[in-house]
């Protein structure tokens, strides 16, 4: 019996025009995905102003009041990654942390030509965070930010190439860009550049296919796989990098035989032993290979790939003293939404989110249902007894009146 399924769409990301198209490339998300998307790299001049998002105030923030610990930020020279113990310390009275960052160390290292990395910015810095959910969003694949500050005419990085597609936000100053097409082209996440460092460093002493400097607005998006390295050029460079950690067919083949092999434990005969004196696979395989086909033909990997994009993001922030408060006054004129960033999916009776899962009656499925368009709603409009259940669970928060 098939099962139903209703999954959250994203209603500010459908209803109009999205950031890819506004703020990255001046392109629509149709036109980027027919002549850009896994194709080519493109630059886009002049693409917006990124101020809001992030700034050199920002990093001075994070790196000298935040208690950001490793590996939020990591330090490179001359195309080496400096030991995480180089650039920590103790946190002091009250807080018996020994790896937080040091920003005395850190700033005598930026002054001798270091490039500091502020990693996982989804995480730490919310402007960049709210970005990048909503370009994930309607790209439809997990987006992570790095923030990389480099000091005047220094190169934090060889010539390399990244594993996932990424975007170059220009912040402040200006960076020179040498960008050469893939020697190992749409690399899994597994197949990192240093497997081809030969060829890699054969390629970037060729004719680029760009050579560019970023300046304050620009933004140059590169597919997984291209060749580039970037210098600093008369003044500290800043600049956003957001990864898209693209899902590949490879991917789903992995889950398709996953699935398929869970099918075959119920199997008696494949998991009978082989005979005795077996030498090799020769007298098995073909009667495998036969069942695991029929396996894979009636495998179902949509539940694996699901719980994989769960896995591999978080939802939107929930304050506890603000749900608690929800709770505690909840009635039926009370306006609650749909949390953020859940990948909320409903199959059959159970609600499967980034925080868990939940089975309803038949008779709640409707107002679940309603529930994942993203709208806000009043607790009476969905039954107060399921918005009570679902706010204690994280599903639901408070609405702003």
């Amino acid at each position: 019996m098939s099962i139903p399924t209703t999954e959250l769409q994203d209603a500010e990301a459908t209803a109009g025009v999205g950031v890819l198209e506004t703020r990255l490339t001046g392109l629509s998300r149709d036109e980027f995905a027919r002549d850009v998307w896994a194709r080519t790299a493109l630059l886009t001049r002049r693409a917006s102003d990124f101020s809001d998002l992030f700034s050199a105030d920002a990093v001075d923030e994070l790196i000298s009041r935040r208690g950001l610990r490793t590996p939020f930020l990591r330090v490179a020279k001359d195309g080496s990654t400096l030991p995480e113990s180089s650039f920590t310390s103790a946190a002091g009275v009250g807080a018996t942390v020994g790896d937080q960052l040091d920003d005395t160390a850190l700033w005598r290292m930026f002054a001798d030509g270091a490039t500091l990395v502020l990693q996982a910015l989804q995480r730490t810095w919310v402007p960049v965070a709210d970005f990048g959910a909503r370009l994930s969003t309607e790209l439809g694949h997990p987006v992570q930010a790095n923030a990389y500050v480099t000091p005047p005419q220094s190169r934090g990085f060889d010539d390399h190439y990244d594993v996932h597609d990424v975007f170059v936000l220009q912040i402040e100053g200006a960076k020179r860009w040498l960008v050469h097409e893939p020697v190992h082209p749409d690399p899994l996440r597994d197949q990192p550049w240093t497997e081809h460092r030969r060829a890699v460093a054969e390629a970037a002493k060729g004719e680029p296919c760009i050579d560019t400097v970023l300046e304050p607005g620009d933004v140059l998006y590169l597919p997984r796989g291209w060749l580039h390295a970037a210098q600093a050029q008369g003044e500290v460079s800043i600049h956003l990098t957001l990864g898209v950690h693209s899902w590949t067919r490879y991917a789903l083949a992995e889950q398709l035989a996953q699935s398929a092999l869970a099918l075959l434990r119920d199997d008696p005969q494949m998991r009978g032993t082989l005979p005795l004196g077996v030498h090799g696979p020769d007298g098995a395989i073909d009667i495998v290979r036969e069942r695991l086909v029929a396996a894979i033909n009636k495998a179902d990997s949509a539940p694996l790939f699901h719980r994989a994009r769960r896995g591999h993001g978080r939802p939107a922030a929930l304050g506890p003293l603000a749900q608690l408060k929800a709770v505690d006054g909840l009635g039926p004129r009370s306006r609650v939404r749909l949390r953020g960033e859940l990948e909320a999916r409903l199959e059959g009776r159970r609600l499967a989110t980034r925080v868990g899962w939940l089975d309803f009656a038949e008779t709640d499925l409707q107002s679940v249902t309603r529930m994942l368009d993203g709208e806000v709603r009043t607790a009476g409009d969905l039954g107060v007894g399921l918005v009570e259940r679902l706010l204690r669970a994280g599903v639901l928060v408070p609405a702003e009146p």
